[in-house]
């Protein structure tokens, strides 16, 4: 029971702090989210519901697997934007430069594409984009939780 308390914990505060840390580049930073920036922060907020529910279910095992799993999706998410944003594999062309027309629909396709690249990192550290650090981060905190609460071979 501990260690299905314990996940619940790491998941409730790893969402928080990477969801709030993106809340906080975006409202204190004035760096605007992209698309698929946006398209991250949907399963920590459904990791924190379930967070929630487990919490109040004594951290049910089965909750909080899924709420592992959901922060798993946010890093998987993470590395896909990430990838998009080093140019490894192209991403949505809604968000991307390669999104944009030529030619004399050029102007009504530059008004429609979002001001907001997705394949262009806004803020990095150590050669890290903030998907990259929001794909490590998930994946240790949901990869740490779904291992606590595996059932033991006692």
């Amino acid at each position: 029971m501990r260690s299905n308390q314990a996940a619940n914990a790491l998941v409730l505060v790893g969402s928080t702090a990477l969801l709030g840390g993106a809340l906080a580049f975006q409202y204190i930073g004035h760096l605007a989210p992209c698309e698929m920036c946006l398209w991250q922060r949907w399963p920590h907020v459904a990791a924190l519901a379930l967070g929630l529910v487990a919490w109040a279910m004594r951290s049910n095992r089965a909750v909080v697997a899924l709420a592992a799993l959901a922060v798993l999706a946010t890093a998987a998410i993470g590395y896909f934007h990430a990838g998009v944003e080093y140019h490894w594999w192209a991403g949505p062309q809604a968000c991307t430069a390669a999104g944009l027309a030529s030619g004399p629909d050029f102007i009504t396709a530059a008004l429609a594409t979002p001001m907001i690249r997705c394949d262009a990192a806004a803020w990095t550290l150590f050669g890290i984009s903030m998907a990259g650090y929001n794909a490590l981060f998930s994946t240790l905190i949901g990869g740490v939780a779904l291992w606590l609460v595996r059932p033991s071979s006692r």
